[in-house]
């Protein structure tokens, strides 16, 4: 585990180059053996506090939000990317909520902010996405951005999640009403832009040397989680598998999940894997950067951030 901390220190090529003129830095850039991963901001999705536990009682979530310092009625959720770099192999790992929204008008910088990382769209050479909610496909359907795509792009879906969204079950979900509506348009413009481009995979692809994709299931049926792995060191991008309040609650049940007693255990599972192995974990909407240790605490586990290196 110790080489692991040791090895969480900034890329120094153009991966991590600064220089955006934004005040808040808005990528962190790990080296996991030999391949890059640079966590990218997308911004915040403000939503109710409510999508966070819905089977639990009003006080229980209350008494998060209120040691956490947060609003009880909406909260910041993170929205977070991933760009890995293996050999000549360039991933990119979601995309972000892109725009058209205009309650998530504080999103959608992940093309913006890859520009001022000095990253072309055009080296791009696959796309993994954990699974086709807008905020996880919706930069690839800005205006412009499929132009500006290598024209043979890998974009690497899961075959469960594919066929989920040609008809998307939303019974068991507790979500504002604005949102299926989006969700079911922005994943069937996904499927029109990209049809030629997904390459469908079972229950796991290794994408390139030490990156590899397995489905998990569970927030949507085949949503995927993303692996890193090299010279024993290992960090994975779990997306929307676990959130800020399921380090303390992993049975906390959220709104958005499609499964959510399948994601419980998913995430549990998650969650005791490293702490076992003592991985670095990322995630989709844990705070930026994201990038941390799980330890186990009784019953539950606590989120251990890595100390940013400068």
């Amino acid at each position: 585990m110790s080489e692991t901390i040791r090895n969480t220190r900034p890329v120094t090529d153009d991966l991590g180059r600064e220089g955006s003129g934004e005040l808040v830095s808005s990528r962190y850039a790990v080296r996991i053996g030999d391949v890059d991963v640079v966590m990218i901001s997308d911004g915040v999705l403000p939503l109710p506090t409510t999508t966070m536990s819905t089977n639990v009682s009003e006080g229980a979530r209350n008494e998060w939000f209120d040691d956490h310092f947060l609003q009880r009625d909406m909260f910041d959720w993170a929205l977070n990317i991933a760009l890995i770099r293996s050999g000549d192999r360039l991933i990119l790992v979601d995309s972000g909520v892109g725009d058209g929204f205009e309650y998530f008008s504080r999103a959608g910088r992940s093309v913006m902010r890859l520009e001022s990382a000095g990253i072309e769209l055009a080296a791009i050479t696959d796309v993994v996405i954990t699974h086709m909610h807008m905020d996880h496909v919706g930069g690839l359907n800005v205006d412009g951005v499929k132009a500006k795509l290598r024209p043979d792009v890998r974009i690497h879906v899961s075959a469960k999640e594919v066929a989920f969204w040609k008809n998307p079950d939303f019974s068991k979900t507790v979500m504002p009403e604005a949102v299926p509506p989006a969700l079911r348009k922005a994943a069937a413009k996904f499927v029109e832009l990209y049809g030629e481009n997904i390459v469908q995979f079972d229950q796991t692809v290794e994408v390139a040397a030490g990156v590899s994709a397995r489905v998990t299931g569970g927030h949507t049926p085949g949503h995927c989680v993303v692996d890193v792995a090299s010279k024993g060191e290992k960090l994975t991008f779990v997306g929307d598998m676990i959130f800020a309040v399921g380090f303390k609650n992993p049975d906390w049940q959220n709104g958005f999940e499609h499964e959510p007693e399948l994601a419980t255990e998913a995430r549990i599972a998650l969650l005791n894997e490293a702490a076992e192995t003592g991985a670095l974990l990322a995630a989709a909407h844990v705070a930026f950067p994201s990038i941390g240790h799980v330890a186990k605490d009784g019953a539950a586990f606590r989120f251990v951030p890595v100390q940013w290196d400068y």
